[in-house]
């Protein structure tokens, strides 16, 4: 196996985790109305991004030395503040004013600021299958997440916002910090990253809630933690070295599909036929996507 078909199964796994994590946030909420989703987000990033940086020392990835750098540092704090954030923040926003469903739809967006990005300033010439696999995965997206029901998604201009501030989050978080990754480790960066966000969004939104005391919340909260944040973050960032922006950026449609999946088994989630449709076409997509002919000698 190639270094850019591993990467692109680990990217794809990553989303796979984060799609998961879901399902532990899921069994948070229900233990306690107290738990809210910011408060999950501001504790997850901190302690995913203390826990990488701690591990970077350890393994001689020194992760001060990145801060010492001017333009690394800044760069690392734009990736925090304007990646990592909106995409956690603005979306659980239009899951509140609205839906999981709306807002999976909105950010799934993402890609296509990504694509337009790459077509504009780095002149990269797109193949018909990459706005053909966009195209069919955002399709299959939005069955999985409507339920083919077309009109439900009635948005409000403010979820309209969000929902499209948190997609353009989705494109920051991939290209922001590419060209940092060229020469420092994902661990520095990601560890960097989730700690800048986390304690901007901790100072933004100082809520501490009453937390019952309860063996699964700790549990719960150290899947939604490790499963759904170290392991995830670091391999998404780390296979920006061996595949596209736009690629890593369509792989996200395995967050709602294992999302469904684990909704099914664990939740008892009913899944129509369209939903089934949806997440096919996902696949197929994502498939498509990484698919380049051989060239005749």
């Amino acid at each position: 196996m190639t270094k850019k078909r591993l990467w692109t199964c680990l990217a794809a796994l990553a989303c796979v985790f984060w799609g998961i994590s879901g399902l532990f946030a899921k069994g948070l909420f229900n233990i306690s109305a107290s738990i809210t989703p910011i408060w999950i987000s501001q504790v997850r990033m901190v302690l995913s991004g203390i826990l990488l940086l701690i591990f970077a020392q350890v393994t001689g990835k020194k992760p001060l030395k990145t801060m010492t750098d001017k333009k690394d540092a800044i760069t690392v704090i734009a990736y925090g503040l304007l990646g990592l954030l909106p995409v956690q923040y603005c979306y659980f926003i239009v899951v509140q004013q609205a839906n999981a469903s709306v807002a999976t739809v909105l950010q799934f967006i993402g890609p296509f600021f990504v694509l337009f990005y790459m077509v504009v300033f780095e002149h990269q010439v797109l193949r018909a299958v990459d706005v053909i696999a966009a195209i069919v995965a955002f399709l299959g997206v939005f069955f999985l997440a409507t339920h083919g029901h077309f009109n439900q998604l009635s948005l409000t201009p403010s979820v309209l916002f969000w929902g499209l501030i948190s997609a353009v989050g989705v494109a920051t978080n991939t290209l922001i910090p590419r060209r940092l990754l060229d020469h420092t480790s994902s661990l520095v960066v990601t560890g960097w990253g989730l700690l800048f966000s986390g304690i901007a969004l901790a100072l933004a939104h100082p809520v501490w809630p009453k937390i019952p005391n309860n063996i699964n919340i700790f549990w719960l909260m150290a899947g939604v933690t490790v499963i759904g944040t170290l392991i995830p973050f670091q391999w998404m960032m780390g296979s920006l070295r061996y595949i596209k922006p736009s690629t890593a950026s369509l792989l996200d449609a395995f967050e709602p599909v294992s999302a469904t999946i684990g909704s099914v088994i664990i939740f008892g989630l009913v899944m129509a036929p369209i939903d089934w449709i949806g997440s096919i076409m996902i696949i197929c997509a994502v498939l498509a996507l990484n698919w380049e002919p051989k060239h005749k000698r």
